[in-house]
């Protein structure tokens, strides 16, 4: 397989790197861990992953160059996919013990889930959260459709798994193309926009469901 056909997955220094890797084995996606900057034309697609502080991934990266490289890969067109924090980081800040400048590709700011349900802070919802829920298609007539999308093979209401206390609040809501209810909020938690593919939740630790993600993705390095 040459390397135009390979996926090149970021090395965030964090624990979801290798389930990652793995799910692309499950598809039938060859990939390599970049560990420092390269070429950006020597990888068919690229993956961001991530779980962790933001301040500290951004670091890592900058320190890299992997910042500068992954944006840079953007521009070449090919197909990449941000997961978790990998979504937060495309955002151009984060609130998350402070404000810290992220990579800007899109326009919108990384927030705290709020605990309180209600104006008078009577009801308490879980921060973190963590665990299952649905993401719910948004209107057939938004941009960023499910149609040949890499949430295409998806039901309606599909079920994935979610580990996190930050939301991306995201200023252009054409690119939003899911959302989840969780405890009566409601937040962004997939953007899609050209070749950019990026979920707040785990496809790779969502079963079945989650690598109809990843065979999505495949397809698109193909074309």
């Amino acid at each position: 397989m040459l390397d135009k056909d390979k996926v090149g997955i970021i090395n965030t220094g964090t624990s979801n790197l290798y389930s990652v890797q793995l799910a692309c084995k499950e598809v039938g996606i060859e990939s390599i861990i970049i560990n420092e900057a390269e070429g950006a034309n020597e990888f068919g697609g690229l993956i961001l992953p991530g779980v962790g502080a933001f301040e500290q991934v951004m670091l890592d990266l900058k320190n890299k160059g992997l910042d500068k490289y992954i944006i840079k890969f953007i521009k070449t067109g090919k197909p990449v996919f941000g997961i978790c924090l990998g979504f937060q980081l495309l955002f151009n800040y984060s609130e998350e013990f402070g404000i810290h400048k992220g990579l800007g590709v899109f326009n919108g700011k990384v927030k705290k889930i709020p605990k309180s349900t209600d104006a008078k802070k009577e009801k308490v919802r879980k921060v973190p959260f963590i665990g299952w829920s649905r993401i719910n298609k948004c209107n057939d007539e938004n941009l960023s459709s499910w149609t040949k999308k890499p949430l295409s093979l998806l039901p309606r209401n599909a079920a994935m798994y979610f580990v996190h206390s930050y939301y991306a609040d995201v200023d252009d809501k054409e690119i939003t193309s899911s959302y989840t209810n969780y405890s009566d909020f409601k937040c962004c938690s997939s953007i899609t926009f050209k070749n950019v593919f990026a979920s707040q939740f785990h496809p790779e630790k969502s079963g079945k469901l989650g690598l109809s993600i990843f065979s999505n993705f495949k397809n698109q390095i193909s074309l």
